[in-house]
């Protein structure tokens, strides 16, 4: 270094110790930045940190309350589904059982019709066989007569006589035909 005429030197240490009137305003200056850093702006930063926190911490809150709800809701949900789901299968059940019930009450009338209709036909069937047992009983009759008229040689006019011989030769028929079946 070149020094200018009449400057002494000074030693290297002494250029990175600052002096000490620099060091007094220095302190003095960080003090007063100090007491108007914790005066006025931490407060300020702190209230604006607390009141974050509260927003969050509520925001939290408010969070978990909508997740109870949620929860609530759900389990709600779930529980009616399940009561659904218990009313549909009884209903499906109730709805089989009475389509069963339909099913066995047609299946009955259907059998007792079938057995009227049956009973019915059983009943016309009859009649008319007797109806035609009659008929043909008056027809062999007149015909038994007509015959016995010719191989007797006399007439059977007589309709008292003429019903016996005929009942007796139609019995000895009917008697002829239960023997052979």
């Amino acid at each position: 270094m070149i020094l200018a005429e009449g400057e002494q030197s000074v030693p290297s240490w002494r250029l990175l110790v600052p002096l000490p009137s620099e060091i007094i305003w220095s302190l003095a200056f960080l003090i007063i930045f100090a007491v108007v850093f914790l005066k006025f702006v931490l407060p300020r930063l702190n209230a604006v940190l607390d009141e974050r926190a509260e927003k969050i911490e509520g925001g939290l809150r408010n969070a978990e309350k909508v997740q109870e709800q949620v929860d609530q809701l759900k389990a709600d949900q779930e529980q009616e589904l399940a009561a659904a789901r218990q009313e549909a299968a009884s209903i499906r059940e109730k709805a089989r059982t009475d389509g069963q019930k339909i099913v066995d009450e047609a299946r009955t009338r259907a059998e007792s019709e079938n057995e009227r209709l049956l009973a019915s036909g059983r009943q016309q069937l009859h009649a008319e066989r007797v109806a035609a047992s009659t008929e043909l009983r008056g027809e062999v009759g007149t015909l038994a007569s007509e015959l016995a008229s010719k191989i007797v040689g006399e007439s059977l006019a007589d309709d008292e006589r003429s019903r016996r011989v005929i009942d007796r030769f139609l019995d000895d028929l009917e008697s002829s035909q239960a023997t052979t079946r």
